[in-house]
């Protein structure tokens, strides 16, 4: 009599569900690894008027310390998707955030511009190992109900170390130089480390798949075949340009006239990141229940509006405005990397690499357009920003337009 062959799922133990203690464990130790990586990421970014002065260069060089390690974060990400395909999950994010967190250290120890961009860069490398597996790792240890709440409050740590990372840093800096605030970012991704490192579950639903050249370009060519997964790629692209270059200009703006504030008061508008925590979460429970479908335009309609609010000379409506962008991007950003995942497993794609070419998208993305965000600021002031923004949010738009036309493939409880 012939027995069908058990998927690893249904033999082996039950996946995560909420309420449970291995999906608290899980959450918070993932919610942390999001922190750490983004704290590291966006510790410069507060620090850009100061690096200014320190070193004597322009805005738009001063942004390669952002830029640069952004860059570098896309390419191995190509890398780490595919590696950790062969070697793992977990060992890759305990390896990332805890080099992450060493190079962090160095950074603040900089003896030159030129070794502190070499060092950010080497800090894209190593924090690849985070991003490019997460959300594969939880898509593959929670019960697929928990997908959409688990990928949001995976971005809501993100947006909250993206927070910490301007917040933390900036004060610091103030107080006693911007290599201070470098210094208490790098501690601040240590002790989160340290968390992962005691709560995070090994893997058990991961399954080693071989990692030779032409596997890996046969999970590249399905990964870019996909209609869907493309139009994510671009969403996640524009999205984040957006983001950053908004938030790297804005520095230079409220630095200057007529606001005139200092690095530290600047960095107060970047509370306006635990919105986008609470945003991530949220919609990613009411996609859960409706789709990400019905879910993602709200997000770019708070987007398109936040933008456009910041045109106004008010500091409060201004404010306003950049908080109206977080909820917006954050809908949209936390909505679109779980997909990803969703789409490519049901569409046959290896989730490690259709999740690296999303983020390939979205880091090349941070880097370009914000690069692109300070040359429009030192070449048309805040309305050029703004008219950057508001074309890279109508992209994003089109992509939801693509995403809605695109049938839907079918899985129980998880159409994609």
């Amino acid at each position: 009599m012939h027995t069908a062959q058990l998927s690893p799922v249904d033999a082996g133990p039950t996946p995560y569900r909420p309420g449970t203690a291995g999906y608290r464990r899980v959450m918070v130790a993932v919610f942390a690894a999001g922190m750490a990586t983004f704290v590291l990421l966006y510790d410069v970014q507060a620090l850009l008027p100061e690096l200014v002065e320190a070193y004597d260069v322009s805005p738009t060089r001063a942004t390669l310390a952002m830029s640069l390690t952004t860059a570098a974060l896309a390419v191995a990400l190509l890398v780490a998707g595919p590696v950790s395909e062969a070697v793992g999950r977990t060992p890759l994010i305990h390896l990332a955030l805890w080099s992450a967190a060493v190079v962090g250290v160095l950074c603040a120890l900089a003896p030159s511009w030129e070794a502190l961009l070499g060092l950010r860069i080497l800090q894209g490398v190593t924090l690849a190992g985070l991003p490019a597996v997460a959300t594969a790792y939880l898509r593959e240890e929670l019960h697929p109900s928990a997908h959409g709440r688990a990928f949001g409050l995976y971005i809501a740590g993100t947006a909250l170390g993206g927070m910490a990372g301007r917040v933390v840093t900036a004060p610091v800096a103030d107080a006693a130089g911007w290599r201070w605030g470098m210094a208490a970012a790098a501690l601040a991704a240590l002790a989160c480390a340290a968390v992962v490192a005691w709560l995070l579950p090994a893997s058990r639903y991961f399954v080693r798949r071989p990692a030779d050249l032409r596997s890996v370009l046969d999970g590249a060519r399905a990964a870019v075949r996909d209609r869907a997964l493309v139009a994510l790629y671009v969403l996640g692209a524009c999205g984040i340009g957006t983001m950053v270059a908004v938030f790297n200009a804005l520095g230079f703006r409220l630095s200057s006239a007529p606001y005139g504030l200092s690095v530290g008061t600047i960095s107060l508008v970047y509370l306006v990141y635990a919105l986008g925590s609470v945003s991530s979460a949220t919609s990613g429970r009411i996609a859960d229940r409706i789709g990400r479908r019905a879910t993602i335009p709200v997000g770019c309609a708070f987007a398109l509006v936040g933008v456009w609010l910041t045109l106004a000379d008010a500091l409060p409506v201004v404010v306003l405005g950049m908080a109206a962008l977080t909820v917006g991007f954050f809908c949209i950003h936390g909505l679109a990397s779980g997909w990803v995942t969703a789409r490519a497993h049901l569409a046959g794609v290896r989730t490690g690499q259709a999740a690296a070419f999303y983020l390939f998208a979205y880091y090349v993305g941070a880097s370009v357009f914000g690069n692109l965000g300070s040359a429009a600021w030192s070449h048309a002031g805040w309305p050029g920003v703004v008219a950057l923004a508001s074309a890279l949010l109508l992209t994003v738009c089109a992509m939801v337009v693509v995403l809605r036309r695109t049938p839907a493939l079918a899985a129980p409880g998880a159409p994609a």
